[in-house]
């Protein structure tokens, strides 16, 4: 009796690997996800290999080159208290990305235990679950970002949290509805019937068949907690100063005078982040249409 089971197990991971390789190549025609993929790995590499190849740390005060433009010591210029703009830049950078792959990570986390159990269990569960995902999604979001971070106060932690807890409603549905049609299947009964318990069909046979929802929502989500936690830096709810991040680095854009004598100041955070988001885009679409096999790549 183990020999045909063991036959299916060969064919489904050569289906699988098949579908790998089928989507990789879809992936790659998508010339706008690629670039987008390249540029985003470039983003990464310059915030995390960046800050030790610069001399000046992000706060690092110089009394003697407050407010200067680009030059050759301070490539993209100082701030009004005489920090280096770049060094503040690539920090900046890596706290935004931490906070949007934190809150991201979350989202999944939750969205998918909670969709999945509605959709194996059925039932009662299902209904109450699927009760408290629309009691989330009618909650306007940047209300709540407000009010709890005013409550509990700004801090990376906090807005990692809260970005996170108040993204999973979309995945949870999603995930529902894949579990919908994954429980019908021929051998998911079979595997109840051999005594299969709810985590062993959620892990074995459940999540394997969710990888294109959870990388689809990854790429997309991350984009959005990204600007959203710039959203909450820019009006002082997010990351607290002196910690760098390009929320709050744009922030400086508020004054007049900054605005219209020093862009340097600012600039340079308003192009990472509309670019950082861009890639992600990019790099969501190409997923995203590489694992629909209805599409035309």
């Amino acid at each position: 009796m183990a020999l045909p089971y063991q036959s299916r197990s060969r064919s489904g991971r050569e289906t699988s690997h098949s579908v790998g390789k089928r989507a990789l190549r879809r992936f790659l025609r998508h010339r706008a996800a690629v670039g987008g993929a390249l540029m985003f790995s470039a983003i990464v590499l310059a915030v995390l290999l960046g800050p030790l190849l610069l001399r000046s740390g992000p706060n690092q005060i110089h009394l003697l080159a407050i407010n200067r433009p680009p030059s050759p010591l301070h490539w993209l210029g100082t701030d009004g208290v005489g920090r280096d703009i770049l060094a503040r830049l690539l920090a900046g950078g890596r706290v935004s990305l931490m906070v949007g792959a934190g809150a991201t990570g979350i989202a999944l986390l939750v969205g998918s235990c909670i969709g999945s159990l509605a959709g194996v269990l059925g039932g009662w569960v299902d209904a109450a679950l699927m009760r408290l995902v629309d009691l989330a999604m009618t909650l306007p979001p940047i209300v709540l970002l407000l009010v709890v971070a005013s409550i509990t106060g700004p801090g990376i932690l906090t807005t990692t949290l809260v970005i996170g807890l108040l993204s999973w409603p979309l995945l949870a549905r999603l995930v529902r509805a894949r579990f919908l049609e994954i429980r019908e299947q021929d051998y998911v009964t079979a595997a109840r019937g051999l005594g299969a318990g709810t985590t062993r069909i959620i892990l074995r046979h459940g999540l394997p068949n969710l990888i294109d929802v959870l990388v689809v929502f990854a790429s997309l989500q991350l984009a959005n907690a990204i600007l959203l936690e710039a959203g909450l830096s820019f009006i002082g709810l997010g990351i607290p100063l002196p910690t760098a991040s390009w929320g709050n680095m744009i922030n400086a854009a508020r004054s007049v005078v900054v605005l219209q004598q020093y862009p340097w100041q600012w600039l340079p955070a308003g192009i990472a982040l509309a670019l950082t988001v861009l890639c992600v885009n990019f790099v969501g679409d190409g997923l995203r249409d590489a694992l629909d096999p209805r599409s035309d790549l």
